[in-house]
Order: C-alpha cells, then sequence, then structure tokens
C-alpha cells in the first residue's frame, strides 16, 4: 500500500485494501499482556481516542475481555476491526477448529475479522492452515492470515495454499527492517503488520531518532508509527497506559520527508526483542 508522504492524512485513511476485498485500519492496538480490568479499560480509552483495530490472542488469554469491551464500546460492531489467533498448542486440522470455536465463545462477538496462525508451528502449520481456510470458505471469518512467518514459511506455505493470507504479523521497527520480506508481502498482496514496532522502547534512546524527533517536534514512539504507516505497513503498538495510547494516535498530522524515510531505512541493526521464528524450520 502505497502513502501519498507529500500530504498529511487522518486516521481514516489510513485502511488497507485486503487481498479479499474487505478493509482493516493499518494502525491498531495490540493487547499482549493486558488482564482482567486494565484489559477492558485500555480497549474503552484505545476506542474512544479512535482506534478500530484491536489484535488479541488465544495465547494472551484475554479474549472474554476484549469481546466484553467490544460489546461495551458504544459504536457499530461493524466500525471494530477484530483479530485473534490459534495457540500453538491448538495447532493442527481439528484442533484448530475446535480453538476457533472457544475464542469465539470467549470474544463473544457477531463474528471474527481476521483469524491468525500465531506461530509456524514444525508439521503443524499445513494443517493449521488448511483449517483455517475451512473456516474462511465456510464464512467463519472474514478473513485469514499468518504471523512469524518469514520468506522461508511463505515459500512453504503459498504453492498449497488455497486462499493467499491477508496479513502477515512479524517483529518489525526500524531496528528490525525486514525490507526483503515487505517487498514479497507487497509482491503477494499480502499486508505486513508489525507487533512490538516500538521495540519496547530500548531504542528511544538512539541520537539518530531523537535528532528526527527533534526536526518534527513528535517522540521517538511517533516518528517510528508514522515510518512504518508511510511504508504501508499496519502497526498495533501496545499500551495500557492512556497517555501513551493518545501520544500513539497522534500520527496523522505530519509527514516524514523522503530523504528521512531513506535515512531511517539505514536503522536496521536486526535488532530483535522476540526470539527469530527461523528456529521452526
Amino acid at each position: 500500500m502505497a502513502i501519498d508522504i507529500m500530504h498529511p492524512q487522518t486516521y481514516g485513511d489510513f485502511y488497507a485494501g485486503l487481498n479479499n476485498g474487505i478493509r482493516m485500519p493499518l494502525l491498531g492496538l495490540g493487547v499482549y499482556d493486558m488482564y482482567n480490568a486494565e484489559a477492558e479499560t485500555a480497549i474503552h480509552q484505545a476506542i474512544e481516542i479512535g482506534y478500530r483495530l484491536i489484535d488479541t490472542a488465544a495465547m494472551y488469554g484475554n479474549e472474554v475481555e476484549v469481546g466484553n469491551a467490544i460489546r461495551q464500546a458504544g459504536i457499530p460492531r461493524s466500525e471494530l476491526f477484530v483479530t485473534t489467533k490459534v495457540n500453538d498448542i491448538d495447532q493442527g486440522y481439528d484442533s484448530t477448529l475446535r480453538a476457533f470455536e472457544v475464542s469465539q465463545k470467549k470474544l463473544n462477538c457477531d463474528y471474527i475479522d481476521l483469524y491468525l496462525i500465531h506461530w509456524p508451528i514444525k508439521n503443524q502449520r499445513q494443517d493449521t492452515w488448511k483449517a483455517l481456510e475451512r473456516l474462511y470458505a465456510e464464512k467463519q471469518v472474514r478473513a485469514i492470515g499468518v504471523a512469524n512467518y518469514l520468506i522461508p514459511f511463505l515459500d512453504e506455505l503459498l504453492p498449497n495454499a488455497n486462499f493467499v493470507p491477508v496479513v502477515n504479523q512479524v517483529e518489525f521497527s526500524p531496528y528490525l527492517f525486514l525490507k526483503d520480506l515487505l517487498q514479497r508481502c507487497q509482491t503477494e498482496g499480502i499486508i505486513l503488520q508489525a507487533y512490538t514496532p516500538l521495540v519496547r522502547g530500548e531504542k528511544f534512546q538512539d541520537p539518530k531518532l531523537i535528532g528526527l524527533a527533534q526536526k518534527y517536534g513528535k517522540s521517538p514512539a511517533q516518528i517510528i508509527l508514522r515510518w512504518a504507516l508511510q511504508l504501508g505497513v499496519s502497526t498495533i503498538p501496545k499500551s495500557a497506559n492512556p497517555i501513551r495510547l493518545q501520544e500513539n494516535f497522534n500520527v496523522f498530522d505530519f509527514v516524514i520527508s523522503e530523504a528521512d524515510m531513506a535515512f531511517m531505512a539505514t536503522f536496521n541493526e536486526d535488532y530483535r526483542v522476540i526470539p527469530s521464528p527461523m528456529s521452526m524450520l
């Protein structure tokens, strides 16, 4: 997805057209490691601010809270985009179908927008994808995709897939700039989605990033998120802090120049905060 970097946009402009024809907000809220009232409160605050994409997973143990918050949001369900994922221990054809039913009951929503394979588990991922394809073909979910699929996993999946994943959610940031994967996903019509896009704050003191933040009058987090959006990469930063939630959302009133976008592409250090999925090969 190409972004016109010559003009600032509003949140409403930052939607991706998925390869099955539905639309997904490019900026959303990740709810990893949020539980009970904290999770529900954070989602309520995020929706009030303007977030419309909420990303959870069976592994996170908070699908009930996510569902509660969505039903109590006070806006039409059709305005929200909800993602969840099959847990690693539930992978396999039949077990994935059962796991989806459990997630659906916990979320207690009329429908789930996007269902992902959470990790490319050895000896399970192909059967798991076939289960997702069945769920999609039977219209039990609006879209299906994968997470943590680096290029070798896409090479394995795509020749045998009846449906191309709409999303590939991976660790991605200026410091883990997976340019080849981004280009491959764009070629295949897959939206790349970045988790831990802010590197858990571990690079906020980088002088290069601080310099850009000062130049644009923004925070390091806002620079990183805007960079991703201008690349057409979906981002799901996690926060339960209302100040951080607002900060992460205030990225639609400025544009990073082409020169500075190119400069940020040089920040890559192959720096991970999550173990590499390549161990799954």
